[in-house]
């Protein structure tokens, strides 16, 4: 399984393509509940006066990643404005990629736009170049641990958003095989019956579910913007999911005194202009 393990062995031969081919799912979404998250999607933007304020966003998100992973040089300054856009990340990342050098940092990122690997190597990669435990006590452990996912999740993000046509959002919240939960479980029928969902971490499953997201979408009439439009229907299911409880995995600061439409723009990043107002922890 990929993730947030160590790698025991490094690719031999880098791959001739970072195509990423769909996988067949072996457990069938259901399309009358993408259309119920997809309505509720319109309903909340229409708070923020349409779904084109949340495409605009994105569309200035997306810009940002691309032109600044394109760049021969990636800067200090441009890797805080990236995490700044990346919710999950913006509050842990930063020091640990000064740790181990904003130069080595910023030819990482350089690597998941345009590495020679396949997609789920450069990731890994990024994830293992974090700094390992300060200590060998609980919490030094727990804390590498936690910094180490939410390195998954800027890499996953940086990787989407610097070609989105080319790569699925792979993020946690879309789907976390070790904890079962993410924005896919909430397309599955029946799922607060099924205990274990047989969906894994490998790009391929992230790519079949989202091919069948384009066909739903495709469903509606719409054929613009649409790895933008599997995103926010994505960022719907999981703050509908997360909204029904009282706390979960991105920590209470995610849910306390936010309103839905609020929720969904942090969640993907756009509750601000990327540069706008310092949201890094450093």
């Amino acid at each position: 399984m990929l993730w947030f393990s160590k790698k025991q062995h490094a690719l031999a031969v880098p791959a001739l393509t970072d195509q990423i081919i769909p996988a067949e799912l072996p457990l069938a979404l259901e399309a009358t509940l993408f259309r119920h998250h997809c309505g509720k999607l319109l309903e909340i933007a229409a708070q923020d006066g349409s779904i084109e304020s949340y495409l605009a966003a994105l569309r200035a998100k997306q810009h940002v990643f691309a032109e600044t992973l394109a760049r021969d040089a990636v800067s200090a300054a441009d890797i805080e404005v990236l995490l700044g856009c990346v919710f999950t990340a913006r509050r842990r990342v930063y020091p640990a990629l000064e740790r181990i050098g904003i130069p080595r940092a910023a030819a990482l990122l350089k690597d998941l736009a345009s590495g020679a690997l396949p997609p789920a190597e450069r990731l890994q990669t990024f994830v293992d170049a974090m700094p390992g435990a300060a200590g060998m006590d609980r919490e030094s452990v727990k804390a590498a641990a936690k910094v180490r996912r939410a390195a998954w999740d800027f890499a996953a993000e940086a990787l989407h958003f610097s070609d989105p046509v080319k790569y699925p959002l792979m993020s946690r919240w879309v789907w976390d095989e070790a904890t079962q939960s993410g924005a896919l479980r909430e397309f599955v029928r029946g799922n607060d019956a099924i205990r274990d969902i047989p969906f894994n971490n490998s790009p391929e499953t992230f790519e079949g579910a989202r091919v069948w997201l384009a066909a739903r979408i495709a469903e509606e009439g719409i054929y613009r913007d649409v790895p933008l439009w599997i995103d926010l229907v994505q960022a719907q299911a999981y703050t509908t999911y997360f909204r029904s409880f009282t706390e979960g995995s991105l920590g209470a600061d995610f849910a306390r005194g936010v309103t839905p439409n609020e929720q969904l723009k942090k969640l993907l990043g756009i509750d601000a202009a990327p540069g706008v107002s310092p949201r890094v922890k450093k």
